[in-house]
């Protein structure tokens, strides 16, 4: 299975990037990191080949002193010409450091222009519209509005491409009527499975599907005899199955595993070139 992929048709990018959002801190109410430590993480990642750093102006630390956007552009500005970023508007932050979901679209292009300015592009490569806060939203709740802000934004030219975070079929088909949509961020891993059906959709129309916490984000676990089992035969580690998995699970999934550790960095990293077997995927189906 090939480990690219062409965002939206046209942004080819390795299927294994990075995420951002513990550069600042391990969580969101978490003390905040060391940021040199975070810029030494995102030099190596790029080194390593990554080439699609997933972000958003709301991963900071918990006393607001380090943010992700702002170790990503003092780390790698100017942006080697092949680097995507994405990032995520949609939820607040409120003051005692958690997320807040809005659906007012009012809050939209001013998040975008923040993105903007912290990471100091003329045009953001990507930008999912993240439904709810850290929950799922009630189903049925409209992105009309929201996703017609962005749709808009990206008219003026300051978006590339338009994505849909946290969401189900009917926000998918409603925002398509709307513009096009180049990738979905969802929860989904090896132990998390219920989003088979909206993957497969994407797959079927070509749209890239991002798993967010695909290593379980300490709120899943990645354990079961069958998963060591097949780690075992590859000498790698439980995460490294998991991510291979991830990739072999169809030709649209994209892994975003993130860390603030180079040595796990170079971990994550490593997994792109696992080749599950036959046997190894039916042994973690």
């Amino acid at each position: 299975m090939s480990n690219d992929f062409h965002l939206g048709g046209d942004l080819p990018i390795n299927r294994l990037g990075f995420g951002a959002m513990r550069l600042p801190t391990n969580s969101f109410h978490g003390p905040a990191r060391d940021p040199e430590a975070g810029r030494t993480v995102l030099r190596r990642a790029v080194e390593l080949g990554v080439d699609h750093i997933d972000t958003a102006a709301f991963y900071i630390s918990g006393d607001a002193t380090v943010r992700a956007n702002a170790l990503i552009r003092e780390a790698l500005h100017p942006y080697p010409a092949d680097l995507v970023i994405a990032t995520k508007v949609g939820p607040l932050r409120t003051p005692a450091g958690g997320l807040a979901a809005t659906t007012d679209p009012a809050h939209i292009r001013p998040l975008v222009e923040e993105n903007l300015e912290t990471l100091g592009v003329d045009r953001l490569d990507l930008v999912y519209l993240r439904i709810g806060g850290v929950e799922p939203p009630p189903h049925g709740e409209s992105v009309a509005e929201r996703f017609e802000v962005l749709a808009a934004l990206r008219e003026e030219g300051l978006i590339r491409h338009l994505g849909l975070s946290n969401i189900d079929a009917g926000h998918l088909a409603e925002a398509r009527t709307i513009a096009p949509v180049a990738a979905v961020q969802n929860h989904f891993h090896a132990a998390k499975r219920d989003d088979t059906e909206l993957l497969a959709a994407c797959e079927e129309a070509g749209i890239a599907y991002v798993p967010f916490f695909p290593l379980g984000g300490g709120i899943s676990e990645l354990t079961g005899d069958r998963i060591t089992e097949v780690a075992e035969r590859h000498d790698a580690t439980v995460p490294q199955i998991a991510l291979a998995w991830l990739l072999a699970s169809s030709p649209v999934t994209l892994a975003i595993p993130g860390t603030g550790s180079l040595a796990h960095l170079e971990e994550n990293i490593a997994a792109g070139s696992i080749a599950l077997t036959p046997e190894d995927l039916a042994d973690l189906s």
